[in-house]
């Protein structure tokens, strides 16, 4: 089974037992419970159900495996002729996620 699913604002795609990087869900520690309710579409073999704008009653059941800090990202601002050169980086919260179960009213 195959899902599009929302998490604060960004779309993800995800199949039962994926691990994937989500953005930062404050609360939640290894070993907790997520559930996931803003489904927009789930895919079967033979079924596909499109949401408008979310699919009713799915549900993913998740499991938090951890957080982090992601790879760093450098700002570098420079203008010519003006000795202007400033240099900053960036290093992005995300919580990792494992998909346990995808599931909707005929599951």
């Amino acid at each position: 089974m195959y899902a599009v699913f929302e998490v604060s604002g960004i779309q993800f795609t995800a199949q039962e037992g994926d691990i994937l990087k989500v953005p930062f869900q404050d609360g939640f520690e290894k070993g907790n419970k997520l559930d996931i309710e803003k489904i927009l579409l789930v895919k079967d073999k033979d079924n596909t159900l499109v949401g408008t704008p979310t699919v009713a009653d799915a549900k993913i059941d998740a499991e938090v495996l951890g957080s982090g800090l992601d790879e760093k990202v450098v700002i570098y601002k420079y203008k010519r002729r003006t000795k202007y050169r400033r240099s900053q980086g960036h290093r992005q919260k995300f919580t990792e996620i494992k998909i346990n179960k995808i599931s909707t009213t005929g599951n």
